[in-house]
């Protein structure tokens, strides 16, 4: 059985529609403005948290747990690494 016209204009016109979308998003691709490197201040404030997290560490084990806090005992561990944790997830906007 032969196809109605309309069926075949309805086949051009989701090709049609698929390559009117493609090309908006290949647009919007080339609408967004590249990001620019990073100020030099987050780039201190990230390996410093980094260092500041190893060397709470390093405090806690060489004194023995009497320092940078005695009260908090064993979570001076977690605390280094939070600060240091802190400090890898800020190299997920590094540029």
């Amino acid at each position: 059985m032969p196809e109605s016209k309309s069926r075949k204009t309805g086949q051009k016109s989701k090709s049609a529609a698929q390559a009117e979308r493609s090309q908006r998003r290949a647009d919007l691709r080339a609408e967004k403005p590249e990001p620019g490197p990073l100020p030099t201040w987050y780039k201190a404030i990230m390996f410093g948290l980094m260092i500041v997290g190893l060397l709470w560490i390093v405090v806690y084990y060489l004194t023995m747990g009497v320092a940078p806090l005695p009260q908090a005992g064993g979570w001076n561990i977690g605390i280094g690494f939070g600060i240091a944790c802190v400090g890898f997830l800020m190299t997920t906007r590094w540029r």
